[in-house]
């Protein structure tokens, strides 16, 4: 199979996953999802962690981690945003030069920037649960974060704003600074 054929074969199944997870959708969905995803929900997470982290370890030791995880986020974040969207430039799902904005499930009008690959979401979501995992070793709290980092990232699909590779991609990233 050539290049070409290989990148035309990845964004037809993408889309067609994308398409498929998109259209699973309620009223009730489109709320809770909508608030999942939204920058709030960073706050009770952050506030749990920090909370962990003062209730087991002296406060030398949570001002390193809170700059680790500050550092994780950002380099994130900054790979995926500053670095890769530029030069790839994929439309999101729901921006409206896109052919298939119109089979997009759109919620209260949401449709994200114009690029969306790599997700920056799914990248600091997944850069934070790798941290957590492999800084803390607790089974309970490892299946926590990531439960949570994927839920994250499938509200970016039922919103409309990522296809699923964006979301693989961004998560690698993210997993691979909160590796780091």
């Amino acid at each position: 199979m050539a290049n070409s054929e290989l990148l035309r074969f990845l964004s037809e199944t993408d889309t067609n996953i994308f398409l498929f997870f998109n259209g699973i959708h309620s009223p009730f969905w489109d709320y809770f999802m909508t608030s999942f995803t939204g920058k709030v929900i960073w706050v009770p997470m952050y506030a749990t962690i920090l909370y962990i982290l003062l209730k087991n370890f002296h406060w030398k030791a949570v001002l390193c981690y809170v700059v680790a995880i500050a550092l994780t986020i950002t380099f994130a974040d900054q790979v995926c945003s500053s670095l890769i969207r530029p030069v790839v430039a994929r439309m999101r799902p729901a921006n409206l030069e896109n052919p298939i904005a119109d089979m997009v499930h759109i919620v209260n009008g949401y449709r994200g920037g114009s690029y969306g690959f790599p997700s920056c979401h799914a990248a600091n979501s997944f850069g934070l649960a790798l941290y957590v995992i492999c800084t803390f070793h607790k089974r309970w709290l490892s299946l926590f974060i990531l439960a949570w980092a994927v839920l994250n990232c499938y509200t970016r699909i039922y919103l409309g704003v990522h296809y699923p590779g964006d979301l693989l991609v961004g998560g690698i990233i993210g997993g691979f600074g909160g590796w780091m």
